[in-house]
């Protein structure tokens, strides 16, 4: 397991500099570096003074230098500069990161403990009603525009009823400590965490059925149900156990996202996370804020692809390693 895991990490240092570099690029030729922003907030600004700016900031040299220069700062802890919030990046993105696992950590959670039963009843009840039912509502939570749904959201729960505030992440002005604190961090979330527990409900169930089904198929399950085993611990202890491993890789690539933020969601709740700051960066054409993001956001989906596969023999003692 270790030479696989030395294997794996190479693999993705691999691909996390070329995607990096990538992603480099396509910021590197987007218009509107700093000295294009000076350009055109002060007209009086001469093409000697242009020449020279870009030289400062290093905009004159080809993009793969440019690259090398960022990369050296990135490894010596120097994550660059913000220029939208005129602060380190570090600073922006730590709260950021810590609203944003909060938030997609409660949906994860919850579409988990919902949906992976759901999916498992209408695979053992396949081709009943509640089958029907229960994909239904999978392939609604699947189809429904996230926007689309957030909006939905916001006109029933807060504009209709009341219950809970169309946007932000705390109430401002207010100085709140301990449960108090929690509970008004609680009230904002809460419209966010139950669009994307609605979106991720029908991919789960999805998954959850369609693994039970090929599970429940295969004959070691037959033989335990012809040893006289009763049914409940044949579905949970023979079947689920296996169907685990597709489950699981999906789990875990949502999971890497909570490092990569819900743009559409957290932009139209404006709630102060990742996914917000990579969508503000990127029209504010913040280099540093996006690059880093971006580093986060497939690192971590690396990761937990590595974490997915390491699992896979757990749940699986026929998977080997070597």
């Amino acid at each position: 397991m270790t030479n696989f895991i030395i294997r794996r990490l190479i693999q993705n240092f691999i691909t996390l500099i070329a995607l990096s570099f990538i992603c480099f690029s396509i910021l590197a030729l987007m218009p509107g570096d700093p000295v294009d922003l000076m350009m055109s907030a002060n007209p009086k600004i001469t093409t000697d003074d242009v020449a020279r700016l870009k030289a400062l900031y290093g905009l004159d040299q080809p993009i793969y230098m440019r690259y090398y220069n960022w990369m050296a700062q990135v490894v010596q802890g120097d994550l660059g500069y913000s220029r939208t919030y005129k602060v380190p990046v570090t600073e922006i993105i730590g709260p950021r990161l810590l609203n944003t696992f909060f938030l997609l950590t409660g949906a994860l959670l919850l579409a988990i403990i919902v949906a992976i039963p759901l999916g498992v009843v209408a695979a053992v009840k396949s081709g009943s009603k509640l089958d029907y039912y229960i994909n239904l509502m999978a392939f609604a939570g699947i189809s429904i525009p996230s926007f689309w749904l957030a909006l939905i959201l916001i006109i029933v729960f807060s504009l209709n009823l009341g219950w809970f505030p169309a946007g932000g992440t705390e109430t401002i002005g207010v100085n709140l400590t301990g449960f108090e604190y929690f509970l008004d961090r609680l009230k904002y979330m809460m419209l966010p965490i139950l669009s994307l527990t609605i979106i991720q409900m029908g991919i789960f169930a999805r998954y959850a059925r369609s693994a039970m089904l090929e599970t429940l198929k295969a004959d070691y399950v037959r033989t335990a149900r012809s040893k006289g085993i009763s049914r409940i611990p044949v579905i949970m202890k023979h079947a689920f156990r296996n169907a685990l491993i597709p489950i699981v890789t999906v789990i875990a690539i949502n999971f890497s996202f909570i490092f990569s933020g819900a743009i559409i969601t957290e932009t139209i709740f404006s709630y102060q996370g990742v996914g917000k700051l990579v969508y503000d960066a990127i029209l504010a054409n913040d280099f540093n804020v996006a690059m880093v993001s971006f580093m986060i956001s497939v690192g971590m989906v690396l990761f937990m692809s590595l974490v997915a596969d390491l699992l896979y023999g757990f749940l699986d003692p026929r998977i080997s390693y070597n």
